[in-house]
């Protein structure tokens, strides 16, 4: 990944609970009510791979931004009215 070497401002990123959660109703929930054998649990299976992947390639691009002096906004909705407590 080539990033910028002086970075600007903050980079509004989804939390990481966003796919933490979506992660847990499709492993717990969504995946146990279908056939292990099926194409459906093969699709879904795939999902969760992909946003797993999502999810570390985000928190590896936050690493590689903050190390060159980049700050990172973690957005909890698309609203934009939220207490600055919640930004890392």
């Amino acid at each position: 990944m080539t990033l910028s070497p002086a970075p600007s401002g903050e980079v509004p990123l989804p939390a990481h609970i966003h796919y933490e959660l979506v992660l847990q109703i499709l492993e717990q929930a969504s995946l146990p009510a279908l056939p292990a054998s099926s194409s459906a649990y093969q699709q879904l299976h795939s999902a969760v791979i992909h946003l797993r992947k999502a999810l570390r390639l985000q928190k590896q691009f936050e690493e590689e931004w903050q190390l060159r002096g980049g700050s990172v906004e973690y957005q909890w909705s698309l609203n934009r009215d939220r207490p600055p407590s919640q930004t890392k």
